[in-house]
C-alpha cells in the first residue's frame, strides 16, 4: 500500500506543477512577453492546455461565467490540496500502522 500512496502523491505534485507552469505561461502570453506565433511556444501551450483541460473542463461547466476569468485553476487546486492534506492525514492506512 506504501506504493500506492507514493504514486498518488506524485501524480498529485506532477498535475501541481504542471498547472503552475500552465498559469505562468498564460500570464506571459496574456503581457505579451511570450509570443503564441512561435512554434515552440505553441506547441508548449498546446500540450498544456490538452493536459489539463480534462480537470478545467467539468470544472467549467459547473462554475458560473465570470467573463474573462477562469476560476478553474483554482478550483483544482483547492481539490489538489483537499486530496493531499487527506492522504497525508490517513498516511497510516497506507503504511498499516
Amino acid at each position: 500500500m506504501t506504493t500506492l500512496f507514493q504514486a498518488i502523491m506524485l501524480i498529485l505534485n506532477v498535475v501541481w506543477f504542471v498547472m503552475i507552469a500552465h498559469i505562468i505561461m498564460s500570464w506571459l502570453i496574456n503581457f505579451q512577453v511570450l509570443n503564441l506565433r512561435q512554434p515552440l511556444v505553441y506547441q508548449l501551450w498546446d500540450g498544456l492546455n490538452r493536459m489539463l483541460e480534462p480537470l478545467y473542463g467539468p470544472i467549467r461547466r459547473i462554475l458560473p461565467n465570470t467573463g474573462g476569468l477562469d476560476l478553474a485553476p483554482l478550483v483544482v487546486f483547492i481539490i489538489i490540496i483537499v486530496i493531499r492534506q487527506g492522504l497525508a492525514n490517513n498516511a497510516g492506512f497506507f503504511y498499516g500502522y
